[in-house]
């Protein structure tokens, strides 16, 4: 492939335009000048491999199916089935790289089970490893009902299969396409009427529970989230894990991207899961007679539908 520039002078102007190696005459400035070179980029060939051979580390998952949208919307419909048949309530987001040794599990075991008994709920997650698992166990310890949007990969793992290793195959469903899950994961939350109680409990995580955390964050903001009542949206702050994310939000505002006290309005910042019970026993005015009354509940264990 030829090119044409015409060579630098410093009697004249500094602009240079470049023209294909066909053309004689060559713009300096405002001049004309003859004098112009040619040469050559050879650029070298690229074996382009097929984006199946590097993209995906599990041969059985078939991406040619994303090509349907009727796939995708028969995925989205089965989620919608699946919490129309277990019930909406609390939403955990959260790594699935913290195992049961790591203190925030400890922690979101007790948050999941007290939250399932105070608000009477299905606790819904990713149904994965780490914090997921963790509010799993403690809302069956409580002996309440739990769902879950499982998918193909978790922690930069291909799982070995679609099953999960303890909860019933009717409880969860294996999601291929990661917008269906994340439809299943915001409707879990919507409330249509008064006696439904949810919440939305964003745990310390990575880049998948940011995405799903600014996601849910901004259907709030827009009023796109389609719930008829508020849904208490919460940020477990465990060891100050988002404090840097926080004053990163707080620059947000002095530069003019979110409004003042925008942010702050739609979610409840809570350090320990104390703050984060007593804001739920108050936004959904539970008296603790009533409270009370739910953790004697929690003993009971209920089967799974």
């Amino acid at each position: 492939m030829g090119f044409a520039a015409a060579s630098p002078s410093t009697s004249m102007a500094s602009h240079v335009f470049l023209r294909s190696s066909h053309q004689k005459e060559v713009m300096l400035g405002s001049s004309l000048r003859k004098e112009t070179w040619r040469f050559n980029l050879n650029l070298p060939k690229l074996n382009y491999q097929s984006r199946n051979s590097f993209c995906c580390k599990n041969e059985s998952i078939d991406f040619e199916e994303r090509t349907s949208p009727n796939e995708v919307k028969k995925e989205i419909e089965q989620c919608y089935e699946l919490i129309h048949r277990l019930g909406r309530g609390a939403v955990y987001l959260g790594s699935s790289r913290m195992g049961p040794e790591h203190p925030h599990y400890v922690k979101t075991f007790e948050l999941g089970s007290k939250i399932a008994a105070l608000l009477d709920c299905t606790t819904w997650s990713g149904a994965g490893p780490g914090l997921m698992d963790a509010a799993t166990q403690g809302a069956l310890q409580a002996g309440k009902r739990v769902g879950g949007f499982k998918i193909g990969r978790e922690a930069g793992e291909w799982t070995a299969s679609n099953f999960h290793p303890y909860l019933p195959s009717e409880s969860y469903l294996t999601c291929r396409f990661f917008s269906a899950r994340k439809h299943g994961l915001v409707d879990a939350v919507v409330r249509c009427k008064s006696s439904e109680r949810t919440a939305i409990v964003a745990l310390p995580g990575g880049i998948g529970t940011l995405d799903e955390v600014f996601e849910i964050m901004a259907l709030i903001q827009l009023e796109r989230i389609g719930s008829q009542l508020p849904v208490p949206f919460l940020l477990m702050n465990y060891d100050s894990f988002y404090s840097n994310l926080l004053e990163f939000l707080n620059d947000c505002e002095k530069w003019g991207t979110v409004s003042k006290n925008e942010v702050a309005s739609l979610w409840k910042v809570c350090n320990n899961n104390s703050e984060a019970l007593a804001y739920l026993t108050e936004f959904y005015g539970l008296s603790p007679v009533e409270t009370g009354r739910k953790d004697s509940e929690s003993s009971e264990c209920r089967s799974l539908p």
